[in-house]
């Protein structure tokens, strides 16, 4: 299976009219940016396990509640199961998202690279119906708009990945990585949740997010966080096109270039606040 974002048959010099040019620089930020992702998102995956996985050990699982309030509580063992299934697998997720992107691990070791996939996908259904059923269960700290919100964000999860594998082995492999890429733009949704929280937080003091999740800036928080990765994930589709006009070439590497930068600004302030620590912590509590 292939989430690959550089195919060369894709950059092939278009028929009509498209420059070498406009080739060149959409395939060098489609580089730029999944390079950061690849690392942003391996960062993050490990935490998410650190985090969760290291309060199961530590026997602690109130400090789940530390970033979402009501993830655990002792009376539904049912949306707490299902929950961990999400954090557990969409941790895996994020670790293996970035190295289905490599494009010389497909073409030099293609049956490590359709395992991965299968693994992947696997991954991919279990967090989405993970979420899901921890929303029928329980339902969300942020009431009605975060649980349409997030239960459309496990929807398409789950029906990415199925169609992901279904055009795989339907040997319609551009369909397949169209779907692919539209699935990984889904799966970094939880990556940036975090990371577009902090920002307004930084930028905006964190004005319209409530506590209980219920301010406006939190109901379009429910929405925002895949939405637009998902447009980022079209225009990018159309624009890798042989036929597509140079200035849509132009207009995805200027989107994808925008996205390089937001990613790396985000890792570092992260990283270093509270992707490393928990991550040491884990590694320290292991050994």
């Amino acid at each position: 299976m292939s989430t690959n974002l550089f195919d060369s048959t894709s950059f092939e010099p278009a028929r009509h009219g498209a420059s070498n040019a406009s080739i060149v620089v959409l395939r060098s930020c489609a580089t730029a940016l999944a390079l950061v992702s690849l690392i942003s998102a391996l960062l993050f995956g490990l935490y998410i396990l650190a985090f969760y996985a290291g309060a199961v050990a530590e026997g602690s699982m109130m400090q789940w509640n530390r970033i979402l309030p009501r993830i655990y509580e002792t009376d539904t063992p049912t949306a707490t199961f299902a929950i961990g299934v999400h954090f557990a697998a969409g941790g895996i997720l994020l670790a293996l998202g970035g190295i289905q992107l490599v494009n010389r691990l497909r073409v030099r070791y293609p049956a490590l690279h359709r395992w991965i996939g299968r693994v992947y996908v696997t991954a991919a259904l279990m967090t989405g119906s993970g979420g899901l059923i921890f929303i029928v269960a329980k339902g969300t700290v942020g009431g009605m708009p975060m649980n349409v919100g997030f239960a459309l964000y496990g929807a398409l999860m789950m029906l990415a990945a199925a169609q992901t594998i279904r055009y795989a082995r339907a040997r319609r492999f551009d369909i397949h990585r169209a779907w692919a890429l539209r699935l990984f733009a889904l799966v970094i949704g939880s990556w940036l949740y975090r990371m577009e929280y902090g920002f307004w937080k930084m930028l905006a003091g964190g004005v319209g997010h409530m506590k209980d999740f219920s301010g406006s800036f939190d109901i379009v928080m429910s929405f925002f966080f895949y939405l637009p990765n998902l447009l980022v994930a079209e225009v990018f589709i159309r624009a890798r096109r042989v036929t597509a006009p140079s200035p849509l070439k132009l207009l995805g590497a200027g989107v994808l270039a925008c996205a390089t930068a937001f990613v790396v600004v985000g890792s570092y302030y992260f990283t270093k606040r509270h992707w490393g620590p928990a991550i040491l912590h884990w590694v320290a509590l292991s050994s």
